[in-house]
């Protein structure tokens, strides 16, 4: 095969916190996947990676947390960085935004494009925060969504329904940092001019790349077709890379805007320290056939930055090539529910590494079997356990160690002659032959669930051999045929040894011991002999254990808790009532009263038909509690009562006052009483 050069980017995570899967499922599993398939082919690869230190969302947590910015992104910087090596993701560059060659290297791109005369400065008007003396970011303002009525939205985006909005869409607005109403305030920024690559964009995207994920050339369709406009790339803001012209002061570089750039001075440090030139996968080269293939992989909400603004940025500039795909994902959710940073609902990637040890292959391999490649997933613990113990365990393990332990108990791990093949042979020989290239197929259309399963097909057809041949019950009549079976299911299984590699790389690196050989480049695996006759093979290990039902239980409590939490969080109190007076106040008679009966009024859910006690005179309310009480446990209970208020008729009874009740959070309710028992009719003051 003619070799290729990739240069293949991840999109960057905010350094505010850590990773759960559903990054994995967006990100690092289809990018490690497709990485290691290129390198398998003996492809030129670039692989790149890092957090994004700039921005809103690092500032909030670090605002939350008590401690600075800066602290903030050291400490998630290191705990991603661990956590996607623990998943085995191969980055060949981690770096991050706050280094000292990203901040040259953005602010001399910003330069080059001033210079180039392709920003827009213009006044604009923003919310500002008139007691904190500062102009405010979108995730600083918060109000209710117009959409769906979202009290919590944010100024950019409402995480309950989704909708990108603007800070001035949102109705009650307020500021997160004093709670106050915000006033709009002009300010001077600089835009990108997006509208002059319309025309461009249209060509380029819609016409010249048809062959993009429907999901991806939807979203840049439906933006483009209602046009685009203006963009600034610059904020009011203290946390971020100063805007280097003059009348920049106080001001930084808009995150969008900064972060891509991430990738190629990620590239120059990559190439600081080993030999080559980073422009040669960034750049156009002199002959076009050797320009490096551009791949960004990122997620839904990641479509438009790296499909329409950072394409415009790098067609400003002119120097740059630009994506050949996109391949971006839409969204993984946890149990039926999207995942949630803020409401804690998520699988954290330290946290399972903390319960789950040796199972990263395990996770790599259900997230990419339910990958949100054309809509949205869902992960549940007991798929994970079931695709553990069914597929890895009962199927591709359990063929690998039957093969190998016969091997070693019938040929002393000698790999046996091969002698005449049946039909039953040829079929199967032939089918191993051309998974490889089913699986190669799919992974260059960024099929990566199919690309799995054309590996599994792998472990279901040596399965399948075993099975159908029974060399355990052939050894006693027929020893030479057991010699031709084990054989070539040897060969399957290092076959299956180099096609795991993308996929499971632990399990594939332990089987390739296992087998004594080294994981093979792609082209190798249409050979049939790929572990030749008289090849002595290693001790035989299980790839793969049984997940027992406590610890898939454990899991599922750990998230009960989590959402009972939530539930608890997300009732807040009731707003405070319109202002009263004292005088208003006084003249409301609530005495102490007791529960003599009790009954259900008829055809009703909620009322209760009370007598009581009041101390001046016996009467009967409706109270509708009827949900949370049941009238023979309330007999002789001390109740507060509105002894003054006016008679009602409810459901034909005449109710002569009201109880009093409190309301917890989660919705129950208790009575208002005295600590201890006292006199009928005595007065609440």
């Amino acid at each position: 095969m003619a070799k290729r050069k990739f240069t293949i980017t991840t999109a960057l995570p905010y350094a505010n916190g850590p990773l759960h899967i559903g990054h994995m499922a967006g990100v690092f599993i289809p990018s490690d996947i497709f990485v290691r398939y290129l390198r398998l082919r003996g492809d030129d690869v670039v692989f790149i990676g890092g957090t994004d230190e700039h921005g809103v969302p690092v500032t909030i947590s670090a605002k939350n947390e008590g401690v600075s910015p800066q602290d903030v992104v050291d400490k998630y910087h290191n705990i991603i960085k661990t956590s996607l090596k623990d998943f085995g993701i191969s980055l060949d560059v981690f770096s991050r935004t706050t280094s000292p060659v990203h901040k040259e290297f953005a602010s001399d791109f910003f330069k080059e494009l001033d210079d180039q005369n392709e920003f827009i400065v213009q006044e604009t008007e923003q919310y500002y925060d008139e007691e904190n003396n500062q102009f405010l970011a979108d995730r600083y303002i918060t109000g209710t969504c117009p959409h769906c009525s979202n009290e919590n939205a944010y100024g950019d985006q409402c995480e309950k329904c989704g909708t990108s909005l603007s800070a001035t869409d949102l109705i009650n607005p307020a500021s997160a940092l004093s709670g106050n109403k915000p006033v709009l305030k002009k300010t001077k920024h600089w835009f990108l001019a997006l509208d002059k690559y319309e025309p461009w964009l249209k060509e380029w995207i819609l016409k010249d790349h048809k062959d993009w994920k429907a999901n991806v050339y939807g979203q840049c369709r439906s933006w483009l077709e209602s046009g685009l406009h203006p963009r600034a790339v610059t904020r009011d803001l203290s946390w971020g890379i100063p805007v280097p012209v003059e009348g920049g002061e106080g001001k930084v570089l808009y995150v969008w805007f900064d972060a891509p750039l991430g990738y190629m001075s990620a590239s120059k440090e990559l190439f600081d320290k080993k030999e080559g030139n980073w422009e040669d996968y960034w750049k156009k080269q002199d002959n076009e056939s050797d320009n490096s293939r551009l791949v960004h992989f990122i997620g839904k909400d990641n479509i438009v930055f790296h499909c329409i603004i950072f394409p415009s940025m790098l067609k400003a500039q002119g120097d740059y090539i630009l994506p050949e795909n996109v391949p971006g994902m839409e969204f993984m959710n946890l149990e039926g529910d999207k995942f949630s940073t803020s409401r804690n609902w998520a699988v954290w990637l330290h946290e399972f590494i903390e319960d789950f040890p040796d199972k990263s292959d395990v996770m790599r391999y259900v997230i990419c079997a339910n990958m949100p490649e054309t809509k949205d997933s869902d992960f549940s613990w007991k798929d994970f356990q079931n695709k553990n113990n069914s597929e890895l365990v009962a199927t591709l393990g359990n063929f690998v160690n039957r093969t190998l332990v016969l091997t070693h108990k019938y040929y002393d791990g000698i790999v046996p002659e091969k002698g005449e093949l049946t039909d039953f042979d040829k079929e199967i020989i032939a089918e191993m032959q051309e998974l490889p290239k089913e699986c190669s197929s799919s992974l260059e259309k960024y099929k990566f669930k199919d690309a799995q399963n054309a590996m599994m097909k792998m472990a279901r057809l040596g399965d399948k051999y075993l099975s159908h041949t029974e060399p355990w019950k052939m050894i006693k009549t027929d020893e030479e045929r057991v010699k031709t079976i084990m054989n070539i299911a040897l060969q399957i299984s290092a076959s299956l040894s180099s096609l795991m590699a993308p996929f499971l790389p632990l399990a594939s690196a332990r089987l390739a011991d296992m087998l004594n050989i080294s994981v093979m480049k792609w082209e190798d695996e249409i050979r049939e002999d790929l572990v030749v006759a008289g090849h002595r093979i290693n001790k035989a290990e299980l790839l793969f254990k049984k997940i027992e039902d406590a610890e898939i239980q454990a899991q599922l409590d750990k998230l009960a808790d989590k959402k009972k939490e939530n539930e608890l969080k997300s009732v807040k109190a009731a707003p405070v009532k319109d202002e009263t007076t004292f005088d208003n106040f006084t003249k409301m008679d609530i005495r102490v009263g007791t529960i003599v009966s009790a009954e259900k009024v008829k055809k009703t859910k909620k009322l209760l038909k009370i007598e009581l006690d009041t101390g001046i005179d016996k009467r009967t309310v409706v109270s509708g509690i009827a949900e949370f009480f049941k009238p023979e446990d309330i007999i002789g209970q001390q109740v507060s009562v509105l002894v003054n208020l006016a008679p009602r008729e409810i459901k034909g009874i005449e109710s002569q006052g009201m109880i009093l009740m409190a309301e917890d959070k989660d919705g129950s309710l208790s009575f208002v009483a005295p600590n201890k028992e006292v006199s009928a009719g005595s007065e609440i003051a």
